[in-house]
Protein backbone atom coordinates (compact mmCIF):
# COMPACT_ATOMS: atom_id res chain seq x y z
CA UNK A 1 0.00 0.00 0.00
CA UNK A 2 1.24 3.47 -0.52
CA UNK A 3 -1.12 5.69 0.24
CA UNK A 4 -4.96 6.10 2.67
CA UNK A 5 -8.20 7.30 1.40
CA UNK A 6 -9.81 8.17 3.99
CA UNK A 7 -12.90 8.35 2.09
CA UNK A 8 -14.71 8.00 -1.16
CA UNK A 9 -15.44 11.85 -0.85
CA UNK A 10 -12.15 13.10 -0.40
CA UNK A 11 -10.20 14.75 -3.04
CA UNK A 12 -6.79 14.01 -1.64
CA UNK A 13 -5.05 11.16 -0.49
CA UNK A 14 -2.33 10.70 2.23
CA UNK A 15 0.94 9.41 1.08
CA UNK A 16 2.77 6.51 3.18
CA UNK A 17 5.78 6.65 1.07
CA UNK A 18 8.05 9.39 -0.46
CA UNK A 19 6.18 9.84 -4.46
CA UNK A 20 8.52 10.36 -6.84
CA UNK A 21 7.44 13.14 -9.93
CA UNK A 22 6.18 10.76 -12.90
CA UNK A 23 4.66 8.34 -10.50
CA UNK A 24 1.29 6.78 -10.43
CA UNK A 25 -1.39 6.17 -8.22
CA UNK A 26 -5.12 5.80 -8.93
CA UNK A 27 -4.08 6.34 -12.68
CA UNK A 28 -2.99 9.65 -10.84
CA UNK A 29 0.55 11.12 -12.28
CA UNK A 30 2.97 13.13 -9.10
CA UNK A 31 3.59 16.48 -10.78
CA UNK A 32 6.22 16.79 -8.55
CA UNK A 33 8.41 15.09 -5.81
CA UNK A 34 6.17 14.61 -3.16
CA UNK A 35 6.96 13.56 0.65
CA UNK A 36 5.64 10.93 2.66
CA UNK A 37 2.64 11.85 4.70
CA UNK A 38 1.45 14.68 2.28
CA UNK A 39 -1.23 15.25 0.48
CA UNK A 40 -1.84 14.16 -3.40
CA UNK A 41 -5.18 15.47 -5.11
CA UNK A 42 -6.70 12.91 -6.85
CA UNK A 43 -9.20 15.28 -8.91
CA UNK A 44 -8.77 18.11 -9.92
CA UNK A 45 -10.17 21.60 -7.40
CA UNK A 46 -10.79 24.81 -8.84
CA UNK A 47 -9.40 27.86 -6.99
CA UNK A 48 -11.94 28.69 -4.35
CA UNK A 49 -13.36 25.44 -4.42
CA UNK A 50 -12.96 23.14 -0.99
CA UNK A 51 -10.25 20.72 -0.34
CA UNK A 52 -11.92 17.09 1.66
CA UNK A 53 -10.60 14.69 4.15
CA UNK A 54 -11.87 12.62 6.26
CA UNK A 55 -15.37 13.68 3.98
CA UNK A 56 -14.73 17.10 5.90
CA UNK A 57 -13.74 20.19 4.59
CA UNK A 58 -10.08 21.01 5.78
CA UNK A 59 -9.61 24.33 3.25
CA UNK A 60 -10.05 25.96 0.13
CA UNK A 61 -7.92 26.03 -3.03
CA UNK A 62 -5.72 29.00 -3.00
CA UNK A 63 -4.89 28.16 -6.76
CA UNK A 64 -6.33 25.63 -9.06
CA UNK A 65 -5.12 22.64 -8.37
CA UNK A 66 -4.37 19.83 -10.74
CA UNK A 67 -4.59 15.81 -10.32
CA UNK A 68 -1.22 14.85 -8.96
CA UNK A 69 -0.13 18.09 -7.20
CA UNK A 70 0.93 18.08 -4.00
CA UNK A 71 -1.50 19.68 -1.93
CA UNK A 72 -0.18 21.69 1.14
CA UNK A 73 0.02 25.65 2.28
CA UNK A 74 1.28 26.51 -1.19
CA UNK A 75 -1.89 26.00 -2.59
CA UNK A 76 -4.54 25.86 0.32
CA UNK A 77 -6.10 28.14 1.99
CA UNK A 78 -7.70 28.63 5.99
CA UNK A 79 -11.14 30.26 6.36
CA UNK A 80 -12.93 30.55 9.98
CA UNK A 81 -15.68 28.07 9.96
CA UNK A 82 -19.14 28.70 10.07
CA UNK A 83 -21.36 24.92 10.47
CA UNK A 84 -24.78 24.68 10.98
CA UNK A 85 -24.88 22.72 14.22
CA UNK A 86 -26.91 19.87 15.13
CA UNK A 87 -27.23 18.76 18.88
CA UNK A 88 -27.69 14.80 20.01
CA UNK A 89 -28.12 13.58 16.57
CA UNK A 90 -25.51 10.75 16.54
CA UNK A 91 -25.78 9.41 20.18
CA UNK A 92 -24.39 5.82 20.47
CA UNK A 93 -25.44 4.30 23.81
CA UNK A 94 -22.59 3.17 25.51
CA UNK A 95 -22.13 -0.94 25.89
CA UNK A 96 -21.43 -1.06 29.53
CA UNK A 97 -19.47 -3.98 30.89
CA UNK A 98 -21.41 -6.80 33.06
CA UNK A 99 -20.42 -7.21 36.45
CA UNK A 100 -18.31 -9.90 35.41
CA UNK A 101 -16.07 -7.96 33.12
CA UNK A 102 -15.42 -4.80 35.06
CA UNK A 103 -11.61 -4.08 34.99
CA UNK A 104 -9.79 -3.08 38.51
CA UNK A 105 -6.52 -1.17 38.87
CA UNK A 106 -4.04 -0.81 42.35
CA UNK A 107 -4.71 2.44 43.35
CA UNK A 108 -4.73 5.17 46.44
CA UNK A 109 -8.03 5.03 47.82
CA UNK A 110 -8.45 8.75 49.62
CA UNK A 111 -10.64 8.93 52.35
CA UNK A 112 -12.75 11.48 50.51
CA UNK A 113 -13.37 8.88 48.19
CA UNK A 114 -11.78 9.88 45.53
CA UNK A 115 -8.34 7.43 43.86
CA UNK A 116 -4.80 8.42 42.74
CA UNK A 117 -2.54 6.59 40.31
CA UNK A 118 0.13 7.96 42.48
CA UNK A 119 1.61 9.15 46.00
CA UNK A 120 3.34 12.11 45.74
CA UNK A 121 3.45 15.34 48.10
CA UNK A 122 3.09 18.74 46.81
CA UNK A 123 4.58 22.02 47.11
CA UNK A 124 2.22 24.63 45.75
CA UNK A 125 3.38 28.40 44.82
CA UNK A 126 0.79 31.24 45.07
CA UNK A 127 2.77 32.99 43.04
CA UNK A 128 6.14 33.32 41.36
CA UNK A 129 7.86 35.32 44.33
CA UNK A 130 7.60 31.97 46.28
CA UNK A 131 8.54 29.97 43.57
CA UNK A 132 12.58 29.53 44.61
CA UNK A 133 11.70 28.59 48.58
CA UNK A 134 9.07 25.99 46.75
CA UNK A 135 11.90 24.37 45.05
CA UNK A 136 14.68 24.48 47.41
CA UNK A 137 12.21 22.44 49.54
CA UNK A 138 11.45 20.02 47.35
CA UNK A 139 15.52 19.33 46.39
CA UNK A 140 15.75 18.66 49.84
CA UNK A 141 14.62 15.22 49.54
CA UNK A 142 16.91 13.58 47.53
CA UNK A 143 16.51 9.41 46.61
CA UNK A 144 18.12 8.52 49.56
CA UNK A 145 15.88 9.91 52.30
CA UNK A 146 13.10 9.03 49.94
CA UNK A 147 13.70 5.28 50.01
CA UNK A 148 12.99 4.98 53.65
CA UNK A 149 9.13 5.50 52.25
CA UNK A 150 8.99 3.32 49.72
CA UNK A 151 5.26 4.09 49.46
CA UNK A 152 5.79 7.64 48.44
CA UNK A 153 6.31 8.98 44.96
CA UNK A 154 8.36 12.07 45.31
CA UNK A 155 8.17 15.66 46.59
CA UNK A 156 7.50 18.11 43.78
CA UNK A 157 7.57 21.76 43.43
CA UNK A 158 4.91 23.18 41.63
CA UNK A 159 5.88 26.75 40.67
CA UNK A 160 4.63 29.32 37.91
CA UNK A 161 5.09 32.34 36.54
CA UNK A 162 2.34 34.74 37.32
CA UNK A 163 0.04 35.01 40.94
CA UNK A 164 0.59 39.04 40.85
CA UNK A 165 -0.21 41.87 38.86
CA UNK A 166 -3.50 40.70 37.17
CA UNK A 167 -6.85 41.41 38.05
CA UNK A 168 -8.38 39.85 41.54
CA UNK A 169 -11.49 38.78 39.98
CA UNK A 170 -12.70 38.04 36.17
CA UNK A 171 -11.62 34.86 33.90
CA UNK A 172 -7.45 34.68 34.82
CA UNK A 173 -7.84 35.18 38.39
CA UNK A 174 -10.94 32.50 38.49
CA UNK A 175 -8.76 30.00 36.32
CA UNK A 176 -5.29 30.53 38.40
CA UNK A 177 -7.78 29.75 41.93
CA UNK A 178 -9.26 26.70 40.12
CA UNK A 179 -5.45 25.39 39.07
CA UNK A 180 -4.30 25.34 42.67
CA UNK A 181 -7.18 23.84 44.32
CA UNK A 182 -7.79 21.46 41.91
CA UNK A 183 -3.60 20.43 42.54
CA UNK A 184 -4.50 20.72 46.50
CA UNK A 185 -7.23 18.21 46.51
CA UNK A 186 -5.90 16.08 44.00
CA UNK A 187 -5.95 12.46 44.49
CA UNK A 188 -2.46 11.96 43.27
CA UNK A 189 -1.45 13.74 46.64
CA UNK A 190 -0.96 12.26 49.52
CA UNK A 191 -0.06 15.09 51.12
CA UNK A 192 0.03 19.61 49.95
CA UNK A 193 2.42 22.42 51.66
CA UNK A 194 1.23 25.87 49.61
CA UNK A 195 3.94 28.54 49.94
CA UNK A 196 3.10 32.28 49.23
CA UNK A 197 5.10 35.77 49.44
CA UNK A 198 2.35 37.50 51.38
CA UNK A 199 1.57 40.70 49.34
CA UNK A 200 0.77 38.73 46.09
CA UNK A 201 -2.91 39.32 44.91
CA UNK A 202 -3.37 35.60 44.59
CA UNK A 203 -3.93 35.20 48.18
CA UNK A 204 -3.64 31.78 49.98
CA UNK A 205 -6.26 32.96 52.37
CA UNK A 206 -8.82 33.80 49.91
CA UNK A 207 -8.23 30.26 48.36
CA UNK A 208 -8.98 28.21 51.41
CA UNK A 209 -12.13 30.55 52.26
CA UNK A 210 -13.49 30.21 48.60
CA UNK A 211 -13.27 26.42 48.23
CA UNK A 212 -13.26 25.64 52.09
CA UNK A 213 -9.66 23.71 52.38
CA UNK A 214 -9.01 22.96 56.05
CA UNK A 215 -5.33 22.90 57.55
CA UNK A 216 -4.56 19.41 58.88
CA UNK A 217 -1.37 17.18 59.26
CA UNK A 218 -0.98 16.59 55.41
CA UNK A 219 -2.19 20.47 54.41
CA UNK A 220 0.28 23.06 55.76
CA UNK A 221 0.93 27.04 54.14
CA UNK A 222 2.80 29.19 54.83
CA UNK A 223 4.09 33.14 53.91
CA UNK A 224 7.67 33.94 53.30
CA UNK A 225 6.73 37.54 54.72
CA UNK A 226 5.56 35.81 58.11
CA UNK A 227 8.18 33.30 58.54
CA UNK A 228 10.64 36.13 58.10
CA UNK A 229 12.51 35.61 54.85
CA UNK A 230 13.36 32.95 52.49
CA UNK A 231 15.78 30.48 54.57
CA UNK A 232 13.73 30.33 57.29
CA UNK A 233 10.72 29.60 54.88
CA UNK A 234 12.80 27.17 53.55
CA UNK A 235 14.21 25.19 56.87
CA UNK A 236 10.31 25.40 58.05
CA UNK A 237 9.12 24.00 54.59
CA UNK A 238 11.44 20.98 54.98
CA UNK A 239 10.72 20.20 58.83
CA UNK A 240 7.14 20.16 57.76
CA UNK A 241 7.17 18.20 54.51
CA UNK A 242 9.35 15.78 57.06
CA UNK A 243 6.56 15.56 59.37
CA UNK A 244 4.33 14.40 56.54
CA UNK A 245 6.38 11.73 54.77
CA UNK A 246 5.58 9.12 57.39
CA UNK A 247 1.75 9.74 57.52
CA UNK A 248 2.00 9.80 53.33
CA UNK A 249 3.74 6.51 53.47
CA UNK A 250 0.80 4.71 55.18
CA UNK A 251 -1.13 4.79 52.32
CA UNK A 252 -0.79 1.80 50.29
CA UNK A 253 -2.47 0.56 47.03
CA UNK A 254 -5.71 -1.14 46.51
CA UNK A 255 -8.24 -2.74 44.27
CA UNK A 256 -10.41 0.27 42.92
CA UNK A 257 -12.86 -0.02 39.73
CA UNK A 258 -11.18 1.67 36.48
CA UNK A 259 -14.03 3.84 37.01
CA UNK A 260 -12.36 5.97 39.03
CA UNK A 261 -9.88 6.53 36.37
CA UNK A 262 -10.38 10.01 34.79
CA UNK A 263 -7.78 9.92 31.71
CA UNK A 264 -6.69 13.29 29.87
CA UNK A 265 -6.90 12.87 26.20
CA UNK A 266 -3.32 15.18 25.04
CA UNK A 267 -2.04 15.38 21.26
CA UNK A 268 1.32 17.27 20.78
CA UNK A 269 3.76 17.65 18.05
CA UNK A 270 1.34 16.07 15.68
CA UNK A 271 1.73 15.07 12.20
CA UNK A 272 -0.52 13.69 9.15
CA UNK A 273 -0.79 10.22 10.87
CA UNK A 274 -1.72 11.38 14.23
CA UNK A 275 -5.55 11.82 13.07
CA UNK A 276 -5.28 8.01 11.00
CA UNK A 277 -3.16 5.74 13.64
CA UNK A 278 -2.76 7.02 17.54
CA UNK A 279 -5.56 9.40 17.77
CA UNK A 280 -8.25 7.06 16.87
CA UNK A 281 -6.51 3.92 18.93
CA UNK A 282 -6.95 6.46 21.68
CA UNK A 283 -10.62 7.53 21.09
CA UNK A 284 -11.09 3.40 20.99
CA UNK A 285 -9.18 3.14 24.48
CA UNK A 286 -11.71 6.50 25.54
CA UNK A 287 -14.61 3.92 24.42
CA UNK A 288 -13.34 0.98 26.33
CA UNK A 289 -12.54 3.01 29.48
CA UNK A 290 -16.11 5.11 29.50
CA UNK A 291 -18.06 1.44 28.79
CA UNK A 292 -16.29 0.27 31.77
CA UNK A 293 -17.98 3.84 33.73
CA UNK A 294 -14.79 5.73 33.49
CA UNK A 295 -13.96 9.17 32.18
CA UNK A 296 -12.11 10.51 29.09
CA UNK A 297 -11.42 14.74 28.90
CA UNK A 298 -10.37 15.81 25.48
CA UNK A 299 -9.35 19.68 25.59
CA UNK A 300 -7.33 22.46 23.29
CA UNK A 301 -10.45 23.99 22.00
CA UNK A 302 -8.45 25.80 19.06
CA UNK A 303 -7.88 22.09 18.20
CA UNK A 304 -11.44 20.61 17.53
CA UNK A 305 -11.84 24.33 15.51
CA UNK A 306 -13.64 22.96 12.40
CA UNK A 307 -14.31 19.37 14.05
CA UNK A 308 -16.58 20.94 16.56
CA UNK A 309 -19.82 20.43 14.59
CA UNK A 310 -19.11 16.43 15.04
CA UNK A 311 -18.66 16.72 18.92
CA UNK A 312 -22.18 19.06 19.47
CA UNK A 313 -23.82 15.76 17.59
CA UNK A 314 -22.52 13.54 20.16
CA UNK A 315 -23.57 16.18 23.07
CA UNK A 316 -26.05 14.39 25.53
CA UNK A 317 -28.39 17.61 25.04
CA UNK A 318 -28.75 21.25 23.26
CA UNK A 319 -27.36 22.82 26.29
CA UNK A 320 -23.90 20.80 26.30
CA UNK A 321 -23.12 21.46 23.10
CA UNK A 322 -24.52 24.89 23.01
CA UNK A 323 -21.68 25.22 25.85
CA UNK A 324 -18.92 24.28 23.18
CA UNK A 325 -20.36 26.83 20.20
CA UNK A 326 -19.58 29.40 23.38
CA UNK A 327 -16.16 28.48 23.89
CA UNK A 328 -15.25 28.12 19.66
CA UNK A 329 -16.63 31.84 19.59
CA UNK A 330 -14.84 32.87 22.46
CA UNK A 331 -11.88 31.77 20.80
CA UNK A 332 -12.42 33.78 17.54
CA UNK A 333 -12.83 36.93 19.46
CA UNK A 334 -9.63 35.69 21.36
CA UNK A 335 -7.80 35.49 18.55
CA UNK A 336 -9.30 38.54 16.97
CA UNK A 337 -8.45 40.68 19.22
CA UNK A 338 -5.19 39.61 19.85
CA UNK A 339 -4.18 40.37 15.80
CA UNK A 340 -4.15 36.27 15.77
CA UNK A 341 -6.23 34.12 13.94
CA UNK A 342 -7.09 30.12 14.96
CA UNK A 343 -4.92 28.94 11.87
CA UNK A 344 -2.01 30.44 13.90
CA UNK A 345 -2.19 27.28 15.74
CA UNK A 346 -0.32 24.68 12.99
CA UNK A 347 3.32 24.82 14.26
CA UNK A 348 6.20 24.65 11.19
CA UNK A 349 6.74 21.16 12.95
CA UNK A 350 3.35 20.17 11.85
CA UNK A 351 3.02 21.47 8.81
CA UNK A 352 6.25 19.63 7.86
CA UNK A 353 4.61 16.49 9.04
CA UNK A 354 1.74 17.38 6.80
CA UNK A 355 -0.45 19.14 8.24
CA UNK A 356 -2.02 22.52 6.26
CA UNK A 357 -4.65 24.01 8.19
CA UNK A 358 -6.31 23.97 11.58
CA UNK A 359 -9.24 22.48 10.40
CA UNK A 360 -7.46 19.34 8.83
CA UNK A 361 -5.60 18.97 12.24
CA UNK A 362 -8.91 19.28 14.37
CA UNK A 363 -10.40 16.88 12.87
CA UNK A 364 -7.55 14.25 13.59
CA UNK A 365 -7.41 15.48 17.20
CA UNK A 366 -10.54 15.04 17.69
CA UNK A 367 -10.82 11.69 17.21
CA UNK A 368 -9.03 11.30 20.64
CA UNK A 369 -12.61 11.22 22.12
CA UNK A 370 -13.76 8.22 20.95
CA UNK A 371 -17.62 7.62 20.06
CA UNK A 372 -19.31 7.54 23.09
CA UNK A 373 -21.89 10.94 23.96
CA UNK A 374 -20.62 14.03 25.53
CA UNK A 375 -21.57 14.23 28.84
CA UNK A 376 -20.17 17.62 29.71
CA UNK A 377 -18.30 20.69 28.68
CA UNK A 378 -15.96 22.39 31.42
CA UNK A 379 -14.33 25.18 31.76
CA UNK A 380 -10.39 25.72 32.05
CA UNK A 381 -9.64 23.62 35.25
CA UNK A 382 -12.94 23.09 36.20
CA UNK A 383 -13.69 19.96 38.07
CA UNK A 384 -15.20 17.40 35.60
CA UNK A 385 -18.05 16.03 37.76
CA UNK A 386 -19.59 14.14 34.67
CA UNK A 387 -18.83 10.40 33.80
CA UNK A 388 -18.14 9.52 30.20
CA UNK A 389 -16.57 11.25 27.16
CA UNK A 390 -16.33 15.34 28.46
CA UNK A 391 -14.23 18.58 26.78
CA UNK A 392 -12.53 20.95 28.60
CA UNK A 393 -11.59 23.96 27.27
CA UNK A 394 -7.79 25.24 27.21
CA UNK A 395 -5.14 26.03 24.51
CA UNK A 396 -3.28 24.18 22.50
CA UNK A 397 -0.49 24.87 24.49
CA UNK A 398 0.36 21.41 25.59
CA UNK A 399 1.91 22.11 28.98
CA UNK A 400 -0.88 24.76 30.09
CA UNK A 401 -3.36 22.76 28.57
CA UNK A 402 -2.31 19.28 30.48
CA UNK A 403 -1.99 21.68 33.90
CA UNK A 404 -5.38 22.13 32.96
CA UNK A 405 -6.70 18.78 32.91
CA UNK A 406 -4.52 17.60 36.01
CA UNK A 407 -6.54 20.32 38.12
CA UNK A 408 -9.88 19.04 36.90
CA UNK A 409 -9.24 15.61 38.57
CA UNK A 410 -7.25 13.64 35.58
CA UNK A 411 -4.98 10.77 37.71
CA UNK A 412 -3.34 9.72 34.07
CA UNK A 413 -2.32 11.62 30.75
CA UNK A 414 -2.02 9.85 27.61
CA UNK A 415 0.04 11.48 25.17
CA UNK A 416 -0.25 11.05 21.34
CA UNK A 417 2.82 12.41 19.21
CA UNK A 418 4.28 12.26 15.61
CA UNK A 419 7.03 14.80 15.56
CA UNK A 420 8.15 13.36 18.78
CA UNK A 421 7.62 15.37 21.80
CA UNK A 422 9.45 15.47 24.70
CA UNK A 423 6.79 15.72 27.84
CA UNK A 424 5.54 14.67 30.93
CA UNK A 425 3.48 15.37 33.76
CA UNK A 426 3.30 15.43 37.58
CA UNK A 427 1.42 14.38 39.82
CA UNK A 428 -0.07 12.50 37.07
CA UNK A 429 1.91 9.87 34.51
CA UNK A 430 2.46 11.08 30.93
CA UNK A 431 1.45 7.37 28.05
CA UNK A 432 3.11 8.76 25.19
CA UNK A 433 1.82 7.56 22.00
CA UNK A 434 3.98 7.91 18.53
CA UNK A 435 1.68 8.13 15.30
CA UNK A 436 4.48 6.60 13.37
CA UNK A 437 6.95 3.54 13.10
CA UNK A 438 9.84 5.88 11.87
CA UNK A 439 10.20 7.95 15.15
CA UNK A 440 9.54 5.55 17.85
CA UNK A 441 12.01 3.65 16.36
CA UNK A 442 14.27 6.64 16.60
CA UNK A 443 12.61 7.61 20.49
CA UNK A 444 11.90 4.29 21.84
CA UNK A 445 13.14 6.00 25.20
CA UNK A 446 10.55 8.48 24.82
CA UNK A 447 7.30 6.33 23.59
CA UNK A 448 5.10 4.10 25.81
CA UNK A 449 3.36 2.48 22.73
CA UNK A 450 3.74 2.70 18.69
CA UNK A 451 0.66 3.28 16.90
CA UNK A 452 2.33 3.50 13.66
CA UNK A 453 2.42 -0.36 13.60
CA UNK A 454 -1.48 0.36 12.33
CA UNK A 455 0.19 0.87 9.10
CA UNK A 456 3.56 -0.79 9.21
CA UNK A 457 2.52 -3.78 10.27
CA UNK A 458 -1.56 -3.75 9.38
CA UNK A 459 -2.20 -4.00 13.44
CA UNK A 460 -6.10 -3.70 13.93
CA UNK A 461 -7.48 -0.46 15.36
CA UNK A 462 -9.49 -2.64 17.76
CA UNK A 463 -5.84 -4.06 18.31
CA UNK A 464 -4.36 -0.26 19.60
CA UNK A 465 -7.04 0.68 21.72
CA UNK A 466 -7.23 -2.46 23.59
CA UNK A 467 -3.60 -2.26 24.01
CA UNK A 468 -3.55 1.77 24.88
CA UNK A 469 -6.47 0.48 27.15
CA UNK A 470 -4.56 -2.41 29.07
CA UNK A 471 -1.37 -0.05 29.12
CA UNK A 472 -3.88 2.50 31.35
CA UNK A 473 -4.31 -0.06 34.13
CA UNK A 474 -1.04 -0.93 34.39
CA UNK A 475 0.40 2.64 34.91
CA UNK A 476 -2.55 3.63 36.75
CA UNK A 477 -1.42 0.98 39.32
CA UNK A 478 2.18 1.91 39.69
CA UNK A 479 4.18 1.11 36.34
CA UNK A 480 6.47 3.46 35.61
CA UNK A 481 6.04 5.53 32.00
CA UNK A 482 9.03 6.41 30.00
CA UNK A 483 8.81 10.10 30.93
CA UNK A 484 8.69 9.20 34.68
CA UNK A 485 11.66 7.35 33.95
CA UNK A 486 13.79 10.01 32.47
CA UNK A 487 12.24 12.82 35.12
CA UNK A 488 10.06 14.48 32.93
CA UNK A 489 6.89 16.43 34.80
CA UNK A 490 8.98 19.02 37.36
CA UNK A 491 8.63 21.79 34.68
CA UNK A 492 5.49 21.17 33.16
CA UNK A 493 3.01 22.83 35.35
CA UNK A 494 2.35 25.67 33.53
CA UNK A 495 -1.11 27.32 34.51
CA UNK A 496 -3.03 29.50 31.69
CA UNK A 497 -2.49 32.93 32.01
CA UNK A 498 -5.88 34.73 30.72
CA UNK A 499 -5.56 38.52 30.69
CA UNK A 500 -3.49 41.69 31.26
CA UNK A 501 -0.37 41.74 33.56
CA UNK A 502 -0.41 44.46 35.04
Amino acid sequence: MEFIRLDDQDNVVTLIKPMEMGAKIEGVEARQMIQRGHKVATASVRKGDAVYKYAQVIGYASQDIQPGDHVHTHNVEFRNVRNDYEFATNLRPVKEVGADQRDSFMGFRRDNGKVGTRNYIGILTSVNCSATAARMIANAFGPEELSQYPNVDGVVAFVHGTGCGMADSGDGFDALQRVMWGYATHPNHAGILMVGLGCEMNQIDWLLEAYGLKHGPLFQTMNIQDVAGLAKTVELGIAKVREMLPEANKCKREPCPVSELTVALQCGGSDAWSGITANPALGKACDLLVAQGGTGVLAETPEIYGAEHMLTRRAIDQATGEKLIALIRWWEDYTLRNKGSMDNNPSPGNKKGGLTTILEKSLGASAKGGTTPLTGVYKYAEKVTSKGFTFMDSPGYDPASVTGQIASGCNLVVFTTGRGSAFGSKPSPCIKVSTNTQMYDRMRNDMDVNAGDMISDGVSLEQKGEEIYRMLIEVASGTQTKSEMQGLGDYEFVPWQIGATM
